[in-house]
């Protein structure tokens, strides 16, 4: 029920605020699982880099609607520069949250049109930094998530050869830096195709957090193969909903805003979802709207929200112009001709007022 044109206004204020809260996490967050990503007001506890997710999306949607960005130099300051700085600070607690934000900002830069050339360009820049990160992590340890992402690789890419040669001792800590994952393809596999019931999984006992990052394997274990396509097939109606909208967009705001948010809800839940299956390794991502979790859920709730005010605002305007097309009644048929100018105008004033 928010109006658009508030979002537009207040764009800017959020993502300073935003910032500000990122800023704040390594320096006075609470560390849980050896990573500082909550801050605590009271008694409500959440993660910043969450929020972050939104507000850059909107910060880019309006800088792109604002300026023209005809050089690469206007285009780094305003737009690669904020980005890059609101990854690195995420690297500090999360390096796969960092690198999804990084993706999802060059998703909806590329989705609005902005030249390849910078896209590139900007591409070879973020790999300059990163590897300039991982320098500096070397040499001072300012990043210490990135030990436990590199693990975290090393674990998910070992042979079963090179377990063979291990001894007992190393194969029982190898054992339980892939126990998650191992639990995790049990349950899938023990899916097959219709599940063993609601309510019937048994892995639940066993995996960690089988509520949140992996409450995808319980739902195939418990539904099967075919309760998860319907899953994937749930994330692809949005994004199919979330390209028509852009579609009926008439301003860049709106366009990029509603594409953007569409590209961060489905790219979190196929990263979920494939780090249950194995493809990739863990990360600790949620799946939008069915994992349990505070702070995740009420941000893609606010995401769908922004998504429905702008949804609501086209079903608006296009009110007001089958209103507009629609024929004179008979009973104004007899109205002269400033009467029906007046009227005309006041409607057409009211009807963009509410698209505003």
């Amino acid at each position: 029920k928010i109006p658009l044109g508030l979002y537009r206004i207040a764009v800017y204020p959020l993502f300073f605020i935003s910032l500000v809260l990122l800023l704040l996490t390594p320096i006075i967050g609470q560390e849980i699982n050896h990573a500082k990503r909550w801050l605590a007001i009271g008694p409500i506890s959440f993660q910043p880099a969450e929020i972050v997710k939104i507000t850059l999306i909107m910060y880019i949607a309006k800088t792109i609607e604002l300026y023209k960005l005809e050089t690469f130099k206007e285009f780094f300051w305003r737009i690669v520069a904020p980005v890059g700085f609101v990854c690195i600070v995420i690297l500090i607690s999360s390096v796969s949250t960092a690198i999804v934000v990084g993706l999802i900002s060059l998703l909806v830069l590329a989705v609005a049109g902005i030249k390849w050339s910078y896209l590139f360009k900007s591409v070879g820049i973020a790999f300059a930094a990163f590897l300039l990160v991982i320098l500096l992590h070397i040499a001072f340890g300012i990043f210490p998530r990135f030990d436990t992402a590199l693990n975290r690789i090393k674990g998910f890419v070992a042979t079963e050869e090179g377990v063979q040669e291990l001894s007992p001792e190393e194969k029982q800590r190898k054992a339980d830096k892939t126990f998650q994952a191992d639990m995790a393809e049990i349950a899938i596999s023990s899916g097959k195709i219709i599940g063993k019931g609601p309510g019937k999984s048994t892995q639940r006992y066993v995996l960690p957090h089988p509520y949140s990052d992996f409450i995808y394997s319980i739902i195939v274990e418990e539904y099967g193969l075919v309760g998860g396509v319907v899953i994937l097939l749930f994330y692809l109606q949005l994004l199919y909903r979330c390209v028509l909208l852009v579609k009926n967009c008439t301003r860049k705001f709106s366009a990029v805003t509603v594409g953007g948010l569409g590209l961060m809800i489905v790219l979190q839940a196929f990263l979920h979802i494939l780090v249950n299956v194995g493809i990739v390794p863990v990360t600790g991502h949620t799946l939008p709207l069915i994992s349990l979790g505070g702070t995740s859920f009420i941000i893609f709730s606010m995401a769908f929200g922004i998504i429905l005010s702008v949804s609501r605002t086209i079903e608006k305007d296009n009110d007001r112009k089958r209103r507009e097309a629609a024929p004179i009644p008979a009973s104004n048929a007899e109205e002269s001709v400033e009467q029906s100018m007046e009227r005309i105008k006041s409607e057409g004033e009211k009807g963009l007022e509410e698209y505003e």
